[in-house]
């Protein structure tokens, strides 16, 4: 058995646990990271991050998993709690980093609490496809960004059945073999969205998800022409904000800004 100190973090509600694996001394489990996550026999969390020395020029490399211990390419609301959990472990960044994670290298700035992150390049929107799901025929758009999201527009969001209907569409054949994250979405306004989002491998409705937010505002911008920036109103009741650049294969230099906050720090036995 081993000790584990941990920083226990959420961004917009998205929570995480987090810790320091520059040295490299970490190899944990599929199991033991979803025992970390276990909220009944662990810290508790939607994801755990791990901070490690970068492979190229970057200042870091962060590494997510999922609640079930598998890997996953990105997580907006984890990068951000990640940019402001390294700026503690190396305050002399003035607040600007970079850090390299499976779909890209990724910027962050931190100011007080918020921090914007600069994404990846998008994959394009598709069109939208009528899919069957739990008993349901739905128009179904997906766009990749940093992990796959599938976004379904919704008149009454509050009466969405998001665990069924996003389980569904999360191991639909269509989204297969990595299945997807499924975003319900409703307009509020030409420029502001309210979003529920049922995330692969948490497999359930987490509280907020930023790689979510960016696929609702980008697949929004596509089918109405609204502008940047795109505000979106998450479960947990925060505001994020997506800004962009039109460009002729879809958009650029997408940036996501929003809160990433301390909760508690601790050690485990592992």
């Amino acid at each position: 058995m081993s000790i584990l100190h941990f920083q226990k973090m959420n961004g917009a509600g998205n929570d995480f646990v987090l810790l320091d694996n520059r040295d490299g001394s970490l190899s944990l489990t599929d199991a033991q990271i979803a025992r970390l996550c276990d909220r009944h026999r662990g810290v508790g969390a939607d994801g755990l991050l791990l901070v490690e020395k970068p492979e190229a020029q970057a200042d870091f490399r962060m590494r997510y998993y999922n609640a079930d211990g598998r890997e996953a390419e990105m997580c907006g609301n984890g990068a951000r709690c990640f940019a402001r959990f390294v700026n503690q472990l190396a305050p002399d960044n003035n607040g600007t980093i970079t850090f390299e994670t499976p779909a890209g290298l990724i910027s962050a700035t931190q100011r007080g609490d918020q921090v914007s992150l600069g994404m990846s390049q998008p994959g394009p929107s598709a069109e939208g496809v009528e899919l069957d799901a739990a008993g349901k025929s739905l128009t179904v758009y997906s766009i990749n960004t940093g992990v796959p999201h599938a976004v379904v527009l919704v008149d009454d969001l509050d009466g969405t059945d998001v665990h069924p209907l996003g389980a569904a569409l999360s191991h639909h054949h269509h989204f297969q073999p990595r299945g997807t994250n499924v975003n319900f979405v409703r307009q509020l306004g030409p420029q502001d969205l309210a979003i529920r989002t049922y995330e692969r491998g948490v497999e359930a409705e987490t509280l907020a998800c930023g790689t979510g937010v960016v696929a609702a505002a980008l697949t929004i911008a596509t089918l109405t022409g609204a502008e940047s920036p795109i505000r979106v109103l998450v479960k947990g009741g925060d505001t994020l904000s997506v800004d962009f650049l039109r460009a002729a294969d879809g958009f650029s230099h997408v940036i996501l800004t929003g809160p990433a906050d301390f909760v508690f720090a601790g050690d485990i036995t592992v």
